[in-house]
């Protein structure tokens, strides 16, 4: 085994290495910077001129390689093979102070590679329950072969990595579950309401490009703002599971496209049907009568024809009504007037052309819900607020639910669900309202509207900001950065 003369004062500088990078690997929690970290560190300690680090991945039974200084392909191993392959088997760490004279040297992967390999130390990485999590290997050092004392060092390193890299992998998965679980619950969502598809998904796009745009604008009320990488995912899920909610809302209300319910619309043509044949009925009466008299039919079939083009017209009002449009001046006057007709079921009863409650239904102005069902919609975010704080959030993304629950409320006060003033909205909320409101005007034909244009699109949003309903400034980073098309070109 080589060795060479201890320098005190060199080791202790080496050790106290060790400790500092042991403290930063534990507050890693990226795994590619702890890697990064590991490697960079590893060649400082031992002087070598570069490291590798060969992860264990056991139900392949094959080790590869994550991070390498100066590789950039990825190289894979069945574990058992080549040295790296030996030594997390075996356990063993491996010296070898001149590579093209040790016949276990693989001479392919410098040839594959350019490099040349004079020497090298390979050390198994072993965590505190000793398994053997992978390999770390140091090639050429700069003053000669590797010591007994760079073997000492690197094992410590090596045992430190371990349980850095597991603490760092199991953040992975907790991640890659966090994902996982969001991706399945937006499919939930928009399983209730197919037309709506992509929603989510556009919303926290168009919401993370307007945070990223809002700390490099530099002026105005939010300059010198700034979101960690943790706090862009808090948006990003927040913005995901926004409108989670509406899986609490009856999917007639939640996907109703007209103002009846197809049932109600059933049965108010089948009354008409009952009044066509009801005139019919009484004027066939009276042709009977002008017969039986010796007098002409031919005006009184004449006057039941109009009667039923008339009550035609009418139903084709009714339909007409039933879109979700704002009535033109005087239609509500119309279906009163309509509803004031009345004929005689057959047990003599008057009956009015419309019920009070398909009055009530056809008379609503703008959208096709009644107050009640729009209130059932409006619950869906008191319903997100709930789901979402039944989960158990990390530290960094406990406002998830605080942010997505905030979405619909105004700065002027009338949002819902809590009509929130201005200065305890955050400004996540905010700018997710303005990503909503976009997307909810652009997107394709629903049932119950139509696609605006972009331009159109912004036109609604200034003067939602006029009426101090979302935020001006916010706004106007969110047009001048060209968000949607930015958010557009990232996702596609």
């Amino acid at each position: 085994m080589p060795n060479a003369p201890a320098n005190p004062q060199r080791r202790v500088e080496k050790l106290t290495a060790i400790l500092d990078v042991a403290k930063a690997m534990t507050a890693a929690r990226d795994l590619e910077s702890l890697l990064e970290l590991v490697l960079r560190e590893t060649s400082k300690v031992v002087d070598a001129d570069r490291a590798s680090i060969f992860l264990a991945d056991r139900a392949r039974g094959e080790l590869w390689i994550r991070a390498a200084q100066g590789a950039e392909k990825e190289i894979r191993i069945p574990i058992g093979t080549g040295i790296a392959g030996f030594v997390a088997e075996s356990g063993s760490i491996v010296n070898i102070p001149d590579c093209y004279a040790d016949p276990r040297f693989n001479r392919q992967v410098d040839l594959a590679t350019g490099y040349r390999t004079q020497n090298l130390l390979c050390a198994p990485m072993r965590s505190a329950a000793g398994e053997i999590v992978g390999v770390i290997q140091a090639l050429n050092k700069h003053d000669g072969p590797f010591t007994a004392e760079d073997e000492e060092l690197v094992l410590v390193l090596g045992g430190q990595a371990a349980a850095a890299l597991e603490n760092a992998m199991l953040h992975e998965e907790i991640q890659r579950l966090f994902e996982g679980f969001v991706k399945a619950s937006v499919v939930a969502i928009e399983s209730r309401d197919p037309s709506t598809a992509g929603h989510s998904g556009r919303v926290a796009s168009l919401t993370v490009n307007l945070a990223q745009a809002l700390e490099r604008n530099g002026r105005g009320l939010y300059a010198g703002t700034t979101f960690s990488a943790t706090e862009i995912h808090e948006i990003r899920y927040a913005s995901l599971l926004h409108d989670f909610g509406k899986v609490g809302v009856r999917e007639p209300v939640l996907v109703k496209a007209d103002k009846l319910f197809p049932f109600e619309l059933e049965v108010l043509q089948a009354r008409f049907e009952v009044i066509g044949r009801t005139l019919e009925a009484e004027s066939y009466k009276k042709q009977l009568e002008l017969l039986r008299a010796g007098k002409s039919t031919d005006e009184e079939a004449q006057a039941l024809a109009a009667r039923l083009v008339e009550l035609d017209g009418m139903l084709g009002f009714v339909k007409e009504c039933n879109r979700p449009t704002v009535l033109a001046r005087g239609g509500f006057e119309k279906l009163d007037e309509i509803r004031r007709r009345s004929f005689q079921d057959r047990a003599g009863v008057a009956r009015g052309y419309l019920t009070d409650g398909a009055l009530s239904r056809l008379s609503i102005a703008w959208g096709s819900l009644t107050e009640d069902e729009r209130k059932e919609i409006e619950s869906h975010v008191v319903h997100t607020f709930r789901f979402l704080q039944q989960i158990p959030w990390t530290r960094a993304l406990r406002r998830v639910p605080e942010i997505a629950a905030a979405h619909h409320e105004k700065l002027d006060g009338t949002g819902y669900p809590n009509a929130l003033p201005e200065p305890s909205i955050p400004v996540q909320s905010r700018m997710m309202a303005i990503s909503d409101i976009y997307d909810a005007l652009t997107a394709s034909d629903r049932p119950y509207k139509k696609a605006v244009p972009h331009d159109k699109a912004l036109d609604i949003l200034g003067m939602e900001a006029k009426a101090k309903k979302i935020d001006t400034e916010l706004l106007g980073i969110f047009i001048e950065a060209e968000i949607p098309k930015k958010a557009l070109a990232k996702s596609s």
